[in-house]
């Protein structure tokens, strides 16, 4: 039995060192092939995180009447931040919203003189609330219109221009996100007909070769074993050869300032922690993702052409 494995396995090689050609251009597909899903699958998590860093600051705010004194807005916030889709709730009175108005428009001479000339400070108190989930803002919203004491108290809740952003941030999301499977799945369509016509010609040019073995007696398995084993050397190859473009990728745009904007960008998304934390784990998704390629594309063009 580890008689007729070694055999298998140097036939594969065998194979797979004859048809060297077409070995190259079958390997530099898949290579291509598997660059896109690892680089979907590291995509992913940036904009996963870059969505997270946006929804972490996404909230609503319920500005309240300026007869509302500052006991009711307390007890409301009491009651938000009870509820299960409320993440935190901050109270600004309306002291802490002019102070904030005057600081994030110092800068501004027009705006800082039209402040020093107004009576009385015209911004309202108000409760910003952050969700867990940005989707759970209208049940909040919800809760919020069906509470009938409120109704008198509040002046407006700032909903519609949240909402507006989630909704395109979740547009934005989904398009990448469909844009980049279809380009996978080409590709992977791809390398799966351009590795089977390479098998498919290896099995045709030993076409003599398995008709003798086959007159000896050797078993079906001894027969297909190599081709299967020559897709898995593709696989293997390719998916090591993948990990190290995208290792060198983003080891050059982190270490380096030549890129300084593409440096930040990737900083930012979190993309070179992720991928040093998960170094191996990436590795081996690239080599099993290959091997598996390397595998359904062998056995098809057996099924196909190699009538045992």
């Amino acid at each position: 039995m580890l008689t007729t494995l070694i055999r298998i396995f140097k036939y594969g090689i065998q194979s797979f060192w004859r048809n060297g050609w077409l070995s190259t251009a079958t390997i530099v597909i898949m290579v291509t092939a598997l660059l896109v899903v690892g680089n979907l699958i590291i995509f992913n998590v940036g904009v996963n995180n870059a969505v997270e860093s946006i929804r972490s600051k996404i909230d609503i705010s319920i500005y309240f009447k300026d007869e509302v004194g500052e006991k009711s807005i307390l007890s409301a916030q009491k009651i938000l931040e009870e509820q299960p889709e409320v993440a935190g709730v901050e109270y600004i009175s309306k002291d802490k919203a002019l102070s904030d108005f005057k600081e994030k428009h110092k800068d501004d001479p027009t705006i800082n003189q039209a402040i020093q000339e107004l009576d009385e400070n015209p911004l309202a108190a108000s409760l910003n609330i952050k969700a867990k989930d940005p989707k759970d803002f209208s049940k909040i919203v919800d809760f919020i219109n069906s509470n009938k004491t409120w109704q008198s108290d509040i002046s407006k809740i700032s909903y519609t221009e949240t909402q507006v952003i989630i909704d395109r941030l979740t547009q934005i999301f989904d398009s990448v996100q469909t844009i980049g499977w279809t380009i996978t799945i080409f590709l992977i369509i791809t390398a799966i007909l351009v590795t089977f016509n390479t098998i498919s010609l290896a099995i045709y040019s030993n076409r003599e070769e398995i008709g003798i073995m086959r007159l000896v007696g050797a078993s079906n398995y001894f027969i297909r074993g190599p081709y299967l084993i020559t897709g898995v050397i593709y696989g293997l190859i390719a998916g090591l050869i993948s990990f190290l473009i995208i290792w060198l990728y983003i080891w050059l745009n982190s270490s380096t300032t030549e890129f300084y904007t593409l440096s930040q960008l990737l900083l930012e998304l979190g993309i070179p922690k992720y991928f040093h934390t998960n170094f191996f784990k990436i590795l081996g998704y690239q080599l099993m993702f290959g091997v598996i390629l390397g595998i359904a594309s062998s056995a098809i063009a057996i099924g196909r052409y190699l009538k045992i």
